[in-house]
C-alpha cells in the first residue's frame, strides 16, 4: 500500500526542563476519533490517546507502510504518483524510490502504477508488490529483481500485499487493482483472483481463488491462522483460514462482515490489516480501523473518517503508523506488533 511535515516532535520531549522551568512540545493535529466499544479496548489503547497527523493531504493514495527498524523509518507507498515515500522522527518526509512499481517505457494509462504492499526480508531486502509490473520484486542494490510475475505460464493480475511467515515462504494476495481497466482489462490473463505462495526455491503455489477481491493479510501470533481481506463492497469481509502443515491453507471462515457498513457508504473497505503479539486484529474496514479481538469480538474502532489502506506497527512495536487517505498517522499502543 505523504503530507508536508507538520514538524512531529519525539515523544520524549513531550514534557523537557529548560532553565529550571516545563515547557510542553508542539502537539501534533489530530485525524478522526477513538470509538471504544468493549472495556478490554483500554487494554490495548491509553484512555485520552489520539490520532496524530504526522503530515496531511500530501499524497494521491497512501498505502502499504513498512517499518525500517535499521534506519528507523517507515515506509509507504503513494500507487498513483509510482513512488515510495519514507518519514523518519528526525528526518521528516523524503522521497525514497520512484519509480517503485511500474517500470516500463509506454505511459501507463491507469490509476494505479505504483507499488502496494511492502515488507522486508531475512537478508533485510526490500520485497514490494508492483502493480504496474504484475510481479513481485525485491531490491537488490537499487535494482528490482523478479521474484514472481506468473502463475502457470500466465501473468499476475497486480500483486496487492504480502507477508512473510517464519520459515521464509511469501504469502501474497493478487486482485486486479493495478490493471488499467482492473477485472475488464484485455491484458488480464487469469480468470480469478488468487492468494498465493511464494516458497524459498521459488516455486508458487495457488492457495485460494474463492475472494473476488483479496487484498490485506496477515498471520496470528503462531501462524496457525492466516487473515485475508476482501475489498469487495458487496462481500465487505475478513477471512480466516486454518494454515495446514505444509503451508497451505484449509476451509476459511468469515472472521467478521463488514458488508452493510460498506453499503452505507462508510468510507473506506477491507484493505490492509495486521495483528499485534497478543493476537489482536487491527484492520481496516469501513468506518477505519476495526480492531477484534482473536475470539472474533468487535472491541473498537480508530474512525480516521476518510478511507484507510493499510497500517504497520514501527519504533519499539507499540506505534501503529497508518496510511489514511491523502495522510500519514500514527497512534500509540499498548500492545506490540511486529
Amino acid at each position: 500500500m505523504m503530507r508536508r511535515k507538520l514538524l512531529a516532535l519525539p515523544l520524549a520531549l513531550a514534557l523537557s526542563v529548560v532553565v529550571g522551568e516545563a515547557a510542553m512540545a508542539k502537539e501534533n493535529p489530530v485525524l478522526g476519533t477513538i470509538e471504544r466499544l468493549d472495556p478490554a479496548f483500554d487494554k490495548l489503547v491509553e484512555p485520552g490517546a489520539v490520532i496524530e497527523l504526522l503530515v496531511e493531504k500530501k499524497f494521491e493514495w497512501s498505502e502499504g507502510p513498512i517499518w525500517d527498524a535499521a534506519n528507523r523509518r517507515v515506509l509507504f507507498s503513494d500507487i498513483p504518483r509510482n513512488m515510495i515515500w519514507e518519514w523518519s522522527q528526525n528526518g521528516g518526509l523524503k522521497q525514497f524510490l520512484q519509480p517503485s512499481g511500474y517500470t516500463g517505457t509506454e505511459p501507463f494509462t491507469g490509476r494505479e502504477p505504483g507499488s502496494n504492499g511492502l515488507t522486508f526480508n531475512k537478508a533485510g531486502e526490500l520485497v514490494m508488490c508492483h502493480h504496474g509490473d504484475r510481479r513481485i520484486a525485491k531490491l537488490d542494490g537499487g535494482q528490482f529483481v523478479t521474484l514472481a510475475d506468473k502463475y502457470q505460464g500466465k501473468r499476475l493480475n497486480s500483486p496487492n500485499d504480502l507477508v512473510f511467515k517464519s520459515n521464509g515462504d511469501l504469502y501474497f494476495t493478487d486482485p486486479p487493482y493495478g490493471l488499467p481497466k482492473q477485472a475488464d482489462d484485455p491484458g488480464k490473463e487469469l480468470d480469478f483472483q488468487g492468494v498465493y505462495r511464494l516458497d524459498s526455491r521459488g516455486e508458487l503455489t495457488l492457495l485460494t481463488r474463492e475472494l473476488s477481491r483479496p487484498n490485506g493479510l496477515a498471520f496470528s501470533p503462531d501462524e496457525r491462522t492466516l487473515y485475508v481481506a476482501n475489498s469487495d463492497p458487496k462481500q465487505a469481509i475478513v477471512m480466516a483460514y486454518p494454515v495446514k502443515s505444509d503451508g497451505t491453507l484449509g476451509t476459511g471462515k468469515v472472521f467478521f462482515d463488514a458488508t452493510q457498513a460498506a453499503q452505507q457508504k462508510k468510507p473506506g473497505l477491507p484493505d490492509g490489516l495486521k495483528v499485534s503479539r497478543d493476537g489482536t486484529v487491527w484492520a481496516t474496514a469501513p468506518g477505519g480501523i476495526l480492531v477484534y479481538s482473536p475470539a472474533g469480538k468487535h472491541l473498537g474502532t480508530l474512525a480516521t473518517g476518510v478511507p484507510t489502506s493499510n497500517l504497520a506497527f514501527g519504533d519499539d512495536g507499540s506505534t501503529l503508523y497508518i496510511t489514511a487517505d491523502k495522510n500519514l498517522v500514527r497512534l500509540q499502543t499498548k500492545v506490540k506488533g511486529w
